[in-house]
């Protein structure tokens, strides 16, 4: 089977799991072609323009690669202009994350879109939150494969990690304010994935690593004791599946969107469900010198994703 699979790919995110999407669909036995957006224009001022820009290049790239047996697009945004039609690859919903102003084009658009594909498939099973009625039966839960990056029983050097790409959206204020508030003074909490410009002083205790390279960024992760966010939204929360994946600690407050890590780390004790219980939450996990295990995340591993794809979602494309 001829599948093109139509990547948005407007984060390094959603690109590791078209990625990640044609790897599983070539294992299966696909032919797989991947159209991937180009990013539009920088200095486009809100949301509704920049989903309006996103999806006509979506559309340019597929109508460049021409169509084929079976068509998925990777998002609802990539499917906006769909030359074709086709299944539905999505993390989150307009009518969840695109709010008042945000969305005034996207939510009706997108709810006539759920409605009309073949199929449907979301990274999680609350990523349905806000589809219209019946989505759920053509939907099939396709997770972002996660595995370790190496050994994870290695020494653990770090005290904490946290992931700031968007700082205010991740809760960085929250997490250097819990930090510091149970830190011991040989104790450092690293922010990866922000550019130091966008970020606040960092006190003592608290120091940027910048945006690493994805194998450097594991390796860290390999080393530290604790991954703490407390995200103001999460859609879906692939670094802190990556930082379970790598042995770390996962402490996080509860947050609205998909988050698929949240019901591991409730789990495991160390959700803080107040900003006020945050910081006793974390210094247990930075005191937690159990064995690290990354058992819990069995659906999210690469040959259980693989099996989904082969036996559910080929045969459904054809």
């Amino acid at each position: 089977m001829d599948v093109l699979l139509v990547s948005l790919g407007s984060t390094s995110g959603l690109r590791a799991a078209d990625d990640e999407l044609a790897g599983a669909l070539a294992r299966a036995g696909a032919d797989v072609r991947v159209a991937r957006a180009r990013p539009p224009r920088e200095g486009l001022r809100t949301l509704a323009v920049i989903d309006l820009a996103w999806a006509r290049a979506a559309r340019h790239a597929a109508l460049e690669a021409g169509p084929a047996d079976a068509v998925i697009y990777s998002s609802t945004t990539a499917a906006f202009f769909a030359p074709w039609p086709g299944a539905v690859r999505f993390d989150a919903l307009a009518a969840v994350n695109r709010p008042g102003r945000h969305g005034i084009w996207q939510r009706p658009h997108e709810a006539r879109v759920l409605r009309r594909a073949r199929l449907l498939l979301p990274w999680a099973p609350s990523s349905l939150e806000g589809a219209p009625a019946g989505a759920a039966e053509k939907a099939i839960v396709v997770p972002v494969p996660v595995a370790p990056s190496g050994r994870i029983d290695g020494p653990r050097d770090i005290a904490a990690i946290t992931y700031a790409a968007a700082p205010e959206k991740k809760g960085l204020d929250r997490v250097i304010a819990a930090f510091c508030a149970v830190r011991r003074d040989d104790e450092e909490l690293l922010v990866a994935g922000a550019d130091e410009a966008v970020l606040p002083p960092l006190p003592d205790g608290v120091r940027s690593v910048g945006r690493l390279p994805r194998d450097e960024y594991r390796a860290v992760l390999r080393r530290a004791r604790v991954f703490v966010t407390a995200p103001r939204r999460e859609d879906y929360g692939i670094a802190q599946l990556e930082a379970l994946a790598d042995g770390c600690r996962l402490v996080t407050t509860p947050a609205p969107g998909p988050y698929a890590a949240l019901p591991i780390a409730r789990d495991a004790g160390y959700v803080a469900d107040t900003d006020a219980d945050l910081p006793r939450v974390l210094r247990a996990a930075l005191d937690d010198d159990s064995p690290r295990t990354a058992a819990a995340l069995a659906p999210f591993a690469p040959t259980a994703v693989d099996r989904v794809v082969a036996e559910q979602v080929l045969p459904r494309l054809g």
